[in-house]
């Protein structure tokens, strides 16, 4: 039986069981303290029927991301990118390790190894989905886990925001090397993305059910931020998308890592460096800029629900305006 008390702005919690030591654990929240509480009756329910296994015994790090692999992350819009995560990780020598010998210091090792090869976005995306997988299995299926050990860790400072925008000639070797290349859809997926500023995940989600070739608008059931958009279209995006056969309701019928390799062999071919294709979403929105759109014009287009975000891509210079204040 779990008792609560307030102590100083902390809530400390005692589980006590008939002829077994009590045990005691102080939160700064009384939501954490009940959790805790919750964990350890439910583990000591578990050893009353002989069904507790200690972790020593059953469970490594590696199955714990399988099963959150297989159970958590199957649900999440992001579900393709983190599986490829999950399943590099499980190929590292730290999954091997049995949970009850994880610590803060083992991921504190692995944060480091990482940053040197990758960069640290990518190691604070890794960690985040580590994070969760502990945080999951503490929370919803009680394993023996006396607490998440990347809380303890320090992140990676995320790096700064890319500016990188198409270089002159570069957009003319980008299309002499598509004519090499074997993925049909990576042509007009590019052309979309530079005419519309969507995302790759955006683009490849599209419906010709939610085209409107009249109206020139089209309709992205599900965004980065968990809300649909309907995203108006210029003439030229209208022309690419009534150019395209169609096979089905998918627009793009090709998966997110068939368009990355296949704009990585492309850049390579292209001997263009450092260019993303995300980079083609700060070309577009730059460009609508250029046009003379309004922050809620290209925000509206964008999807951005904070225009303060557009700011970035404005890129305006003291000369030019005062031009306008003459």
């Amino acid at each position: 039986m779990a008792t609560f008390r307030k102590r100083n702005k902390k809530w400390q919690v005692q589980v006590r069981r008939i002829e077994l030591p009590a045990l005691s654990k102080t939160f700064t929240n009384k939501k954490d303290a009940e959790l805790w509480a919750k964990r350890q009756e439910v583990l000591a329910e578990q050893a009353d029927a002989g069904q507790f296994v200690k972790p020593n015994q059953s469970h490594s790090f590696a199955d714990l991301l399988i099963r959150y692999r297989d159970e958590v992350v199957v649900f999440k819009r992001c579900a393709e990118f983190e599986t490829i995560m999950i399943n590099a990780l499980l190929r590292r020598s730290i999954s091997n390790l049995k949970l009850y010998l994880l610590n803060s210091n083992h991921f504190a090792e692995y944060r480091d190894d990482r940053l040197k090869t990758v960069s640290s976005d990518i190691v604070r995306r890794e960690l985040g989905i580590i994070q969760h997988a502990f945080q999951v299995a503490i929370n919803e299926w009680m394993l023996p886990i006396p607490q998440n050990p990347i809380k303890r860790i320090k992140k990676p400072s995320p790096s700064k925001s890319r500016e990188r925008r198409l270089k002159q000639g570069e957009m003319e070797a980008l299309s002499r090397s598509l004519k090499f290349t074997k993925n049909l859809y990576l042509e007009p997926v590019i052309l979309i993305a530079i005419e519309t500023a969507m995302r790759r995940g955006e683009i490849l989600q599209l419906k010709w059910s939610n085209f409107d070739s009249k109206n020139s608008i089209i309709l992205i059931e599900e965004t980065k931020n968990g809300y649909s958009r309907l995203v108006p279209l210029n003439s030229a995006a209208t022309k690419i998308l009534n150019l395209i056969s169609r096979s089905g309701d998918q627009i793009f019928p090709t998966s997110a890592s068939a368009v990355q390799q296949s704009w990585q062999r492309l850049t390579k071919r292209a001997g263009i460096d450092d260019l993303h294709f995300h980079d083609l979403r700060h070309e577009a929105i730059s460009r609508f800029f250029e046009q003379g759109l309004s922050l809620a014009e290209v925000a509206l287009i964008s999807g951005h629900r904070d225009v303060r975000q557009l700011f970035r891509y404005t890129h305006l210079k003291a000369k030019d305006i005062v031009k306008k204040l003459k």
